[in-house]
């Protein structure tokens, strides 16, 4: 009978065989690794560490002056069974993520296909006509015209002029108009880099097999889209998909913007604003922490379910 110091051997041999290999493959490789190491080291002291803090600092009471405090998972428990503004939060971070997700996912595509239809300056211009509002400055500032609450904002004006209603409505203080203008500019500003990955993904496909495909059967440009382009496509549309969900439910900024800070009974509360709230007013940081670390779950479990569904395109 084989003593274990005998068996163990041919997996300690293995072992180091493996990483011989290792060895020789990254220093085959070490002009790509000095490449790229100072993004990695960012992403690493940046990204990463402050992630792994946050989600560490969530089972603590931390205001920032005094030594984190463990409490297991209060913080968590008063979120999700106590505290009703989050339930507030919650719903409305709910709603605005399955309306602008799936509509802006959409839009995005269908415009950029559109587009890629057209003639190169054309393209070009239609491009950044669609894409500028997603960086512009004075976003908000137009919307804030728009549904001014006197009879000069542009809505109440409009609406007056054409018989529609008799005296202003307070859109941006009324909480039953608050959210829908917010995915209503959420919408508009929701062409950004999605959009432009997707028209780099639909320049890149390969033209010949549109030629393959009229000879196999595909008969319109339906079955075009379906069968080659967006199979084509599959990196473009599970990054946009990734961009999409991300921007759907860190919805905060619209809301402070044209709702205020606290919103009229909290009728523009989303996740973040409330995790900027208890954050970077309050400073409890192990309540905002925990409240960070659900919306990363949410947002990773959102994005496990769009790569499934993305894997059945084109098959």
């Amino acid at each position: 009978m084989a003593s274990k110091g005998q068996q163990n051997r041919p997996s300690e041999a293995r072992l180091r065989e493996k990483l011989h290999i290792l060895w020789n493959e990254i220093n085959r490789n070490k002009v790509k690794y000095v490449m790229i190491a100072p993004f990695m080291i960012s992403f690493f002291l940046f990204v990463f560490l402050p992630a792994l803090s946050s989600i560490i600092l969530s089972f603590t009471n931390f205001n920032m002056l005094q030594r984190p405090d463990f409490i297991g998972y209060q913080n968590y428990a008063k979120l999700l069974l106590h505290d009703e503004v989050f339930a507030i939060a919650i719903r409305n971070t709910l709603l605005i993520a399955f309306i602008t997700g799936p509509l802006s996912y959409l839009l995005c595509f269908i415009l950029a296909w559109l587009i890629n239809e057209l003639s190169r300056p054309l393209r070009v211009l239609l491009t950044v006509v669609f894409y500028a509002p997603s960086i512009s400055g004075n976003a908000y500032l137009i919307w804030k015209l728009i549904f001014s609450s006197d009879v000069y904002g542009y809505a109440n004006s409009k609406l007056i002029d054409w018989g529609f209603l008799q005296e202003p409505v307070l859109w941006l203080q009324d909480p039953q108009y608050i959210i829908w203008i917010i995915i209503l500019v959420q919408l508009w500003l929701s062409l950004g880099v999605s959009f432009l990955a997707f028209i780099a993904g639909l320049q890149n496909v390969d033209r010949t097999l549109y030629e393959a495909g009229a000879i196999d059967g595909v008969r319109n440009r339906w079955q075009e889209l379906w069968y080659i382009t967006l199979p084509s496509m599959k990196p473009q549309l599970l990054f946009g998909a990734v961009m999409q969900i991300t921007s759907s439910f860190s919805v905060g900024e619209v809301s402070m913007q044209l709702a205020g800070f606290p919103s009229v009974a909290y009728a523009g509360r989303t996740v973040l604003t409330h995790l900027i709230d208890y954050g970077t007013i309050r400073f409890e940081m192990g309540y905002a922490s925990a409240t960070a670390t659900l919306l990363f779950l949410s947002m990773i479990f959102a994005n496990l379910v769009i790569q499934q569904l993305l894997r059945k395109v084109g098959q």
